[in-house]
């Protein structure tokens, strides 16, 4: 057995910064999660027509409607088992808003094929996207989301570009900083930039047998669908 992104990054894996594979070697094969602390620079959102949008979204902890700067921020990567037997790998980000907390959620499995991976999104896991990997040049690791597919009882479409986004993740290791480094931004094709923040954070392991799954992380509902 091995990571769900080194399978999908192949030999490429070897190109990224030492503690980027460390990181994202994170899995049952290893038996590690990885748990990140650092601060958010900024978190920013588009105009003011798309804060409704992103406030829908953050009642199922999908985006986050405010914007700042500065702002402490947690993102756990712990791997389990879920309900249809799939290997999966939680993205959980918690920001320290000024006045309340706000989670952005994802769950991460690998494509019936295992060539990408799938990306559900939120408590409920209604939307789902498709993430393709690339190790750039300079050892940082590169993120795009493809195809996204909302999904609710027996409906299951994709969602048409004018309301869809593309998400870009961009993760680095700044050896001066001692430093993870990220930068985000979710962009739609007719009205631009969305949502993204940017920021900094260290990152500490924890053997998964000790230390299970937290209650609260995994979501309410996962979806079966690849």
């Amino acid at each position: 057995m091995t990571s769900m992104f080194r399978t999908v990054l192949g030999s490429d894996f070897d190109r990224l910064h030492p503690r980027l594979q460390r990181r994202f070697s994170v899995g049952l094969a290893s038996g590690e999660a990885c748990t990140g602390r650092g601060v958010m620079e900024r978190v920013w959102h588009g105009p003011a027509f798309v804060k409704p949008f992103l406030a829908l979204g953050a009642t199922r902890n999908i985006l986050v409607p405010e914007a700042g700067r500065n702002i402490p921020f947690v993102i756990e990567n712990v791997p389990y088992v879920d309900t249809h037997g799939r290997e999966t790998v939680t993205f959980v980000r918690t920001f320290d808003l000024p006045g309340r907390s706000r989670r952005f959620d994802a769950q991460m499995v690998l494509s019936p094929k295992g060539d990408r991976i799938l990306d559900y999104l939120g408590t409920h896991q209604h939307l789902a996207s498709e993430l393709h990997f690339r190790a750039e040049p300079d050892g940082s690791l590169l993120i795009r989301s493809g195809e996204h597919r909302f999904r609710e009882g027996p409906v299951d479409v994709l969602v048409p570009e004018l309301v869809g986004a593309t998400a870009e993740v961009r993760e680095s290791y700044d050896d001066t900083a001692g430093r993870f480094r990220i930068r985000v931004r979710v962009v739609n094709r007719y009205f631009g930039p969305l949502f993204g923040y940017q920021g900094s954070f260290t990152a500490s392991y924890t053997d998964i047998h000790r230390c299970g799954v937290r209650p609260g992380l995994r979501p309410v509902r996962e979806e079966s669908r690849a």
